[in-house]
């Protein structure tokens, strides 16, 4: 058939099963929820329409506000650390290091793992009375008592964001090390020769080179970062005091604990343009030719 000759139609065709599947699973969701959000539906009970009235609530709402706080200090803080540990991690594997094949494998158990279990392993870690992490710093007399990780609002804040490092700096590392791979070495090889040190080789060399990979993972890691549930959830609930309440979090525990189904659905629609934000900044970026080459847009 001439119809399926044309490659454009063809891919389409291909495509459509995925559409199909995406807009059944992604796109009704999303907007039965941004609905829902303009509405004071309870479970049980269909809602009328409110207009703005849940999203004027949850500006006047310190809870809400405080999970706001959290999430964006939550999303900033391990998106850095991820980055930061990931990129000196993908460094070190791109050399040549004995066991380089195996050393790969294990990097990727953190993200392998099951996120609840994950959760479970780190609040045995934190845990007030048999901490091994408390135990061993008293041994190596470094504290005097044991530290209450998930009992401090601070201290359960950071706590979260080291098990949220731990589990997404392979994530980033092994992507970070693919975009390595693609590097000539003769970009090197002339640096060398131009006298180049081993940190301007990567300044002007492998960081301009890698930066379209880092926008994408980067990207990806800000919003899982920023969307996390199921950690938070199974670690502290979102305590102590609301210290470690993301927006995903308080979102579900409003709408479905809760039953206000309409407070819970503005509270995720109002992450929205957040998730907006850090795609547009990718895509933005990804436009520029010095980005996309490593040099001076022409």
């Amino acid at each position: 058939m001439r119809f399926f000759d044309n490659r454009n139609t063809l891919g389409r065709v291909f495509m459509l099963p995925a559409g199909v599947l995406l807009l059944l699973f992604l796109t009704y969701p999303l907007g039965l929820g941004t609905w829902l959000g303009f509405t004071d539906a309870k479970i049980g009970r269909a809602g009328e329409w409110v207009g703005l009235d849940n999203f004027q609530f949850l500006f006047g709402d310190s809870v809400a506000r405080l999970s706001l706080f959290n999430t964006l200090f939550y999303t900033v803080v391990a998106s850095i650390g991820k980055f930061a540990l990931g990129l000196w991690l993908a460094l070190l594997l791109n050399r040549h290091i004995p066991f380089k094949s195996f050393v790969r494998a294990v990097v990727l158990l953190p993200f392998i793992v099951p996120t609840a279990l994950s959760a479970i392993a780190f609040w045995w870690l934190y845990d007030t009375q048999f901490s091994v992490l408390s135990w061993a710093l008293t041994r190596m007399g470094l504290i005097d008592q044991y530290i209450d990780f998930l009992g401090d609002p601070w201290a359960a804040r950071f706590a979260t964001i080291a098990a949220n490092i731990w589990r997404g700096v392979p994530f980033v590392a092994i992507t970070l090390l693919a975009g390595l791979q693609t590097i000539s070495p003769s970009l090197y090889e002339a640096a060398s020769l131009d006298g180049a040190s081993e940190w301007q080789k990567f300044w002007y060399v492998t960081l301009p080179m890698l930066t379209p990979i880092i926008a994408v993972v980067m990207t990806f890691s800000v919003l899982f970062t920023f969307t996390d549930f199921q950690l938070i959830y199974v670690l502290t609930r979102g305590g102590p005091l609301n210290a470690t309440h993301l927006m995903a979090t308080l979102s579900f525990q409003r709408a479905i604990p809760g039953g206000a189904l309409g407070e819970g659905a503005a509270l995720a629609t109002a992450m929205v343009p957040f998730l907006l934000a850090a795609i547009l900044f990718s895509y933005f970026g990804l436009q520029r030719r010095a980005w996309q080459q490593g040099g001076n847009d022409k």
